[in-house]
């Protein structure tokens, strides 16, 4: 039983552990934190409307941040993979109603931690609040440059940026995400697929 407790926080273990200098008891301690929850395939863990509790990170499988327009058109904002923190944002630090839902696009093993013990987990360990902003700005400026390649970048430009910086997206996930996450349509992403 001991060691399926490990494994469930093995992958937040090896993040804690790359980020910070700490005893094995304060990296138990953290990861105790958090709760578990297995998804099915495309399942919404949030929608628009509902303030967002949760902070998620990716143990496996993928989430997707995305908004639906009036007509029901969805856009994807963000795609969150294996060993990653993610959430709908704005909702969870304001604590206000989201425009975004959350849904699981594969079954996914995730762990979770609501909005007041992740506020705590800053004053508890040392250090983590550092762990935290730096990766904030990582996640800030890859969400810029995907804003700036929509606007600058062809079809093209896109999806090879795409596959240079994280190929195993465009190979996991179903071509009508990615297609959305790109901006382009199913038709263009399957000719880009072919010429590869």
């Amino acid at each position: 039983m001991h060691k399926q407790h490990d494994d469930i926080y093995l992958s937040l273990k090896k993040y804690f552990a790359s980020n910070l200098t700490a005893s094995e008891e304060q990296v138990n301690l953290f990861c105790n934190k958090f709760k578990v929850k297995r998804t099915k395939r495309n399942e919404v863990l949030l929608h628009a409307g509902e303030i967002n509790p949760y902070m998620y990170f990716v143990n496996s499988g993928c989430l997707r941040i995305y908004m639906m327009d009036a007509d029901g058109r969805e856009a994807t904002r963000f795609l969150v993979m294996d060993g990653r923190f993610g959430t709908a944002f704005p909702s969870f630090i304001l604590q206000e109603p989201s425009l975004a839902y959350i849904q699981t696009i594969e079954a996914s093993e995730l762990l979770y931690i609501n909005f007041t013990d992740f506020r705590s987990l800053m004053d508890t360990f040392p250090g983590w609040e550092t762990v935290y902003r730096i990766n904030l700005e990582k996640d800030y400026i890859a969400s810029i440059k995907r804003i700036e390649s929509l606007i600058t970048m062809d079809a093209k430009e896109r999806y090879n940026l795409l596959m240079a910086s994280d190929p195993q997206m465009i190979q996991r996930l179903p071509s009508k995400i990615i297609a959305d996450y790109l901006g382009i349509s199913q038709e263009t992403l399957s000719r880009l697929k072919s010429k590869k």
